[in-house]
């Protein structure tokens, strides 16, 4: 036993890491790419193994003996054997089937298992019954390509990861280059390039950083194993840029899915700057407007719209509307339920998913590893931090004390009501007033939930409110006077979460959040990523109201944060009877209001 490791490995394949042992850093650098952070009090963070980490392990290149010897390096005491044998168990797994065309029937697939023993486990499975699957042999199946996605997502929701190479539709030819690039590819040169899984002349007047590089190149070749996946890279790290480099690669015709409608528009805007495309060969497909073209960008949300609901979702034909060669979804982990069915029903289009973080709070991991692709890429947030492509960020948990009236609201109030009442704590708007002349003339964002709360904070200090009942154009305006400095302070709703880029912003306060959305503190956080002149640093501060419900769900939502390394310092904010007057002037809200949209 050697007790002078930071990590204590536990039978239900659960890790304890030490936080104050002087190779926590080291530790928590190598967990993260086979295990996830579950929780992370001050003395121990508890990391979970489970079989999707250890199957995006497989994919990044991880066998199950380099994660044992990982695991045995970092261990406090003797493995427990079991974890080795499961974690073994696990992984043997990822691999063992295969899906193949078939080399007879057009429109087959057949489904191959390297052991017999495998294949007899999958036979018991009476739910996949519902694929239509027919068993063939001791070693494999067929089923119609039509049911390609279901089965790969009942096989992975059993425990059984599909490898799936029956190969992709090269989809209808569009020469894209970057601009100022003089070598164009034709689309027999754009074949036989994919054939022998060479790159692209990449001489150019744009050049891509390394790791950007890399993960287009890992997307589209990864051993062979190609063609689908998620890149997952920091806000500020250009996943446009590698989503772009994607679409030079594979020179085909592009639907890109993305979060609203500030999104798609910074996608065209950069599709027309750096790359080589004709005005009418993009598209914008969203509310306002229904353009289908060569290269296309949509919105999740028109593609699930619906007056009622009863009604089918008449925007998904877009996925048939032309031969697409690549499909790429942004922000993949906000991938909505239907989008998820239409996705299993193309599986023979190329599909890039783009994303800081697949944390998802629906549970939902399994979806985009099956229907989307595994990890094919990862660059860790420090990694970058340290490289200078991102700031370096303070952040900063401020407990902010409850007036007496409040908390003896609380006490009468539900569960829910109770998260409300301390999320929209006035005396918040004081902290905001001290940390704005704190960082006078700085870029920044004061972030919440609530709407009255925004409101409120908006009115008092005469700060501009961006929220999702403003219309596109007045949103897209204050963005612009924010980036050219004519605005310095924004208020915003969970529309600036996702996709927003606002290059500048080096200060966010967050007032109030969803709950225990980790993607949504990592998104808030990634506002503020870019690259700065000078120092290159930001701040982020988030604003938890003291021995409330609230402070639980922030520290859930601070874990994704707390694996890649970020450090929250706590500070308490003092009591003041200011708490008292300030609530006696702050106006009552409907218990029942609704959160600040995201439309």
């Amino acid at each position: 036993m050697i007790k002078d490791k930071p990590c204590i490995v536990q039978r239900d394949r659960t890790i304890l890491l030490e936080v104050g042992h002087s190779g926590f850093e080291e530790a928590r650098e190598q967990l993260s790419h086979y295990a996830e952070l579950v929780k992370s009090p001050p003395v121990f963070h508890t990391y979970r193994i489970t079989p999707l980490s250890l199957w995006n392990a497989a994919s990044a290149g991880w066998s199950a003996e380099q994660i044992c010897c990982s695991l045995k390096s970092l261990s406090r005491w003797d493995m427990p054997a079991a974890v080795i044998h499961e974690i073994t168990s696990l992984l043997s797994r990822y691999g063992q089937l295969s899906l193949l065309r078939h080399p007879e029937r057009e429109g087959m697939l057949i489904l191959h298992s390297d052991t017999e023993a495998l294949m007899k486990e999958i036979y018991k499975q009476l739910s996949l019954s519902k694929t239509g699957l027919t068993f063939l042999t001791n070693k494999e199946a067929e089923i119609s390509s039509e049911r390609r996605g279901m089965l790969k997502q009942e096989l992975t929701r059993l425990g059984y990861p599909v490898m799936d190479y029956a190969g992709y539709q090269d989809g209808q030819f569009l020469q894209i280059r970057w601009r100022g690039e003089q070598d164009a590819c034709n689309g027999q040169e754009r074949i036989e390039h994919s054939k022998q899984g060479s790159t692209f002349n990449h001489s150019s007047a744009f050049q891509l950083r390394d790791y950007q590089l890399e993960a287009a190149e890992a997307f589209r070749d990864n051993g062979g194993k190609g063609g689908s996946g998620v890149l997952v890279l920091p806000c500020g790290a250009g996943k446009t840029i590698i989503g772009m480099a994607a679409m030079r690669q594979l020179q085909c015709e592009t639907l890109i899915l993305t979060s609203n409608t500030t999104s798609v528009r910074q996608w065209i805007t950069e599709l027309q700057d750096k790359m080589m495309l004709q005005a009418t060969d993009i598209g914008e497909y969203t509310g306002q407007r229904k353009e289908v073209r060569p290269v296309t960008v949509a919105t999740y949300q028109i593609l699930t719209h619906r007056h009622r609901k009863e009604e089918e979702l008449q925007h998904m034909k877009l996925f048939n509307e032309r031969s697409w060669g690549l499909i790429i979804y942004d922000e993949v982990h906000l991938l909505p339920a239907p989008v998820f069915r239409a996705t299993a029903d193309i599986q023979a289009t190329r599909r890039l998913g783009l994303t800081a973080t697949l944390v998802r709070e629906d549970g939902r991991e399994h979806d985009v590893f099956s229907l989307i692709g595994p990890k094919r890429y990862e660059m860790p947030w420090k990694s970058l931090e340290n490289k200078g492509w991102i700031a370096s960020v303070d952040c900063m948990e401020m407990r902010v004390p409850m007036p007496d009236k409040l908390k003896e609201q609380c006490l009468y109030a539900d569960t829910r009501e109770q998260y409300r009442l301390a999320s929209e704590n006035p005396v918040k708007l004081d902290v905001v007033r001290r940390l704005l002349q704190q960082h006078a003339g700085a870029q920044t964002l004061i972030i919440g939930q609530y709407l009255d709360q925004l409101y409120q904070v908006s009115d008092e200090l005469g700060i501009p409110l961006i929220s999702g009942q403003m219309p596109q154009q007045q949103r897209n305006e204050l963005y612009e006077a924010f980036r050219k400095g004519e605005e310095q302070v924004l208020v915003v709703s969970k529309v600036a979460n996702f996709a927003v880029d606002l290059p500048d912003a080096s200060v966010a306060i967050e007032i109030s959040g969803s709950f225990g959305s980790r993607q949504e503190e990592a998104q808030r956080l990634g506002r503020i990523l870019r690259p700065k002149h000078g120092e290159n640093r930001a701040y982020f501060y988030v604003l938890v109201s003291q021995d409330s419900r609230e402070e639980a769900f922030a520290l859930r939502r601070q874990l994704f944060l707390i694996e890649q390394g970020y450090h929250y310092e706590s500070v308490t904010v003092p009591y003041t009877d200011t708490a008292d007057r300030t609530l006696s002037c702050y106006k009552d809200g409907d218990p029942g209001k609704e959160a600040a949209g995201t439309s």
